[in-house]
C-alpha cells in the first residue's frame, strides 16, 4: 500500500510539471498573430489626386475631378458644352463637341489616365497634336492610342492583325498581348514618349512599343489609312487630345510628367 501511494504521488508531480508553461518558450499562437477586426485595411489613393511620391517625381494633374482648366476645344478657346464633369470624370455627353486638347504642349513625357467606353463606343488619345490652322482634325498630325469597345464596334475587327483594337497604336501597331477590360469598366493607360521612343501600357501590361520617324515607322504609315496625310506623326512635340467620336466616354486620373 505504501509503495502504491509513493508511485501515485510521483505520477501526479510529473503531470504538474508537464502542464506548466515553459519560461523560455516564446512561441505565439495563431490567434495571437491574427489581426483584430479593428485593424484598418490599406486604402487606395483617392481619384484625381497625387501622392507625395508622385509630386516629388514631378507629376502634374491634368484633371482634379472638378475643373477642366487644363483643357479646351481643338482650335478653340473654351471646352465645348458636350464635354462635362460628372462624378469625378470628364465625360463626352453628346455629339458635336469636337476633340479637346491640353492647353500646354509636351515633348518627352509620361502620361497616365483611366478611360471607360460605352457599349459599342469609340474614342482615342492623341499626342504630338498640332493646331496649325490647316488641320481640321487631331488625327491629321497626332498618333493615336485607340479606345474602343472591341466586342461590339465594327472598326475593332478591321485593319490588319488587330491593329485597331483598344490599346493599339491605331491602324499601325497591334497589341503584343490582350489586356483590355470590357465596355463599362475603367482601363488604365500609361503612355511614355521619349526622344521618339514610344511605349504604350494597358492595365499594367506593355502592349505596344515603336520608334517614331524610323524607316519602319515611315513604311507602316505608307501602308495605313494615314498614307494620304503627309504630316501624320511628324511633329516632335504637341498637345494631348481626347477624341469626340460621337460615343459616350469617361476619363479620370489624368496626370503627366515631363521626361
Amino acid at each position: 500500500m505504501k509503495k502504491t501511494n509513493i508511485l501515485l504521488a510521483f505520477i501526479a508531480t510529473a503531470s504538474i510539471y508537464a502542464c506548466a508553461p515553459n519560461a523560455g518558450d516564446t512561441t505565439t499562437t495563431a490567434a495571437e498573430n491574427t489581426p483584430t477586426e479593428n485593424t484598418p485595411a490599406p486604402t487606395a489613393p483617392a481619384d484625381n489626386t497625387l501622392t507625395g511620391v508622385e509630386q516629388s517625381e514631378g507629376w502634374v494633374l491634368l484633371f482634379d475631378g472638378e475643373s477642366m482648366a487644363h483643357w479646351r476645344g481643338f482650335q478653340k478657346q473654351e471646352v465645348p458644352d458636350a464635354w462635362q464633369v460628372e462624378d469625378g470624370a470628364i465625360v463626352l455627353t453628346g455629339k458635336g463637341g469636337g476633340d479637346i486638347v491640353t492647353r500646354e504642349e509636351y515633348q518627352n513625357f509620361e502620361l497616365m489616365l483611366d478611360w471607360k467606353i460605352s457599349e459599342g463606343g469609340n474614342s482615342g488619345i492623341f499626342f504630338n497634336v498640332s493646331e496649325d490652322p490647316k488641320y481640321q482634325y487631331t488625327f491629321q498630325s497626332g498618333p493615336e492610342v485607340q479606345i474602343i469597345d472591341d466586342e461590339r464596334h465594327a472598326d475593332a475587327k478591321q485593319g490588319r492583325d488587330g491593329n485597331r483594337k483598344a490599346g493599339t497604336n491605331y491602324d499601325l501597331h497591334p497589341l503584343s498581348e490582350p489586356a483590355v477590360k470590357p465596355a463599362g469598366e475603367y482601363n488604365t493607360v500609361r503612355l511614355v514618349v521619349n526622344n521618339g521612343n514610344v511605349e504604350q501600357y494597358l492595365n499594367g501590361k506593355k502592349v505596344v512599343e515603336y520608334t517614331l520617324w524610323s524607316p519602319e515607322w515611315e513604311q507602316m504609315v505608307k501602308e495605313s489609312k494615314f498614307a494620304g496625310m503627309p504630316d501624320y506623326g511628324t511633329y516632335r512635340s504637341g498637345r494631348i487630345a481626347l477624341q469626340d467620336h460621337g460615343d459616350r466616354v469617361w476619363f479620370k486620373n489624368i496626370k503627366i510628367r515631363p521626361l
